[in-house]
């Protein structure tokens, strides 16, 4: 599928079933389809028929297991020269480098912003890959991984590539497949590797599923580039959904986005974290900020999906213990009474 860049005027040239396919193979070495689950105490907070597609059970406990590998594969294939992969990262993408570093037996270095989550920077040094603390936030680590990767002649891993989103779309091509005739899927937006990875698919399907984007009040970047048509740089300040926490997005996915979501919701803190105890409650999953950001958006619009079949995306579930302990101890919001949903 090709889609027009909104300021170039270039295409771009998404996954085709039969490349998502053959990925499929690659991916499933490492792990085995995820489930795609309805939950009653869901569809009743909801008044919807509701599909999670549970991410949070792949062997990273997130979607990203599915996109370095192929990142790489393709990498691989067209060079012998790569003496070693480094990229940046708030935890998932950077555990699937590390998967995909020890897959093809190659060095991996990690660049975080201080104050990443413990837990995360302890999974990606579990996998070998030697770990640096750059930068205030998410981009300043980005551009600080670019730097040294033309410094040390490594090959920088991006967050958005056609190739990520080709291993993305395999979980897409799983959902889809199971559940055919959803009518709304609510995806959370980090850097669009996901949501684009939805139109490839549904596109490719020719299905007629609306695909809703969801971004943190706290990162609107996406948010206010889909309003205005372009890029748009926007200050980061979700302390919970780090996942989503993207400063400045990538034109290549704005182009996708502008030509094929339907609309985007913003959430707020409070929102999901009330979204990641109803998911615990109702699932006995943990999920975290990001992954529950879809979940929050829907009870957003509610109304609008009252007897809908929609699918939530619990992108993954790598939330640190003590967060996770502080979300679960918090209170009813004022938020969640005033909407009328009931704790469980």
């Amino acid at each position: 599928m090709r889609v027009g860049h909104p300021i170039t005027g270039m295409e771009i040239n998404l996954p085709t079933i039969s490349e998502i396919a053959e990925a499929q193979k690659l991916v499933y070495e490492l792990m085995t389809p995820t489930p795609q689950i309805s939950w009653p105490q869901l569809n009743q907070r909801l008044e919807a028929n509701v599909c999670v597609k549970h991410e949070n059970h792949t062997p990273i406990g997130a979607f990203k297991a599915r996109t370095a590998i192929v990142y790489a594969a393709e990498l691989f294939k067209h060079s012998n020269r790569v003496n070693g992969l480094i990229t940046a990262t708030r935890g998932n993408h950077g555990q699937s480098v590390a998967l995909a570093g020890q897959r093809f037996r190659v060095p991996v270095t990690i660049v975080v912003p201080y104050g990443n989550s413990v837990e995360k920077n302890a999974a990606m040094r579990s996998q070998g890959a030697n770990l640096i603390e750059f930068g205030n936030d998410f981009q300043e680590s980005r551009e600080h991984g670019q730097t040294l990767a033309q410094e040390q002649g490594l090959h920088f891993v991006p967050p958005y590539h056609r190739d990520i989103v080709k291993g993305v779309a395999t979980y897409w091509m799983e959902l889809f497949s199971a559940v055919p005739d959803l009518d709304v899927v609510y995806v959370p937006i980090g850097m669009g590797s996901g949501i684009c990875a939805a139109c490839a698919v549904r596109n490719s399907m020719k299905l007629n599923t609306k695909i809703v984007g969801v971004v943190s009040e706290g990162a609107p970047a996406y948010a206010l580039s889909f309003e205005a048509g372009h890029a748009i740089d926007a200050k980061v300040t979700t302390t919970i959904a780090d996942g989503i926490a993207c400063r400045l997005p990538d034109d290549d996915a704005i182009a996708v986005i502008l030509n094929n979501v339907d609309h985007i919701v913003q959430v707020s803190d409070d929102e999901i974290r009330n979204a990641m105890r109803m998911y615990f409650s109702d699932t006995h999953n943990v999920i975290e900020g990001a992954g529950a950001a879809s979940l929050a958006a829907a009870l957003k619009e509610r109304r609008s999906i009252r007897g809908k079949r929609i699918a939530l995306i619990a992108t993954g579930g790598n939330v640190d213990r003590e967060v996770f302990a502080q979300v679960l101890l918090e209170p009813e919001s004022r938020l969640q009474s005033a909407l009328g949903i009931a704790s469980r």
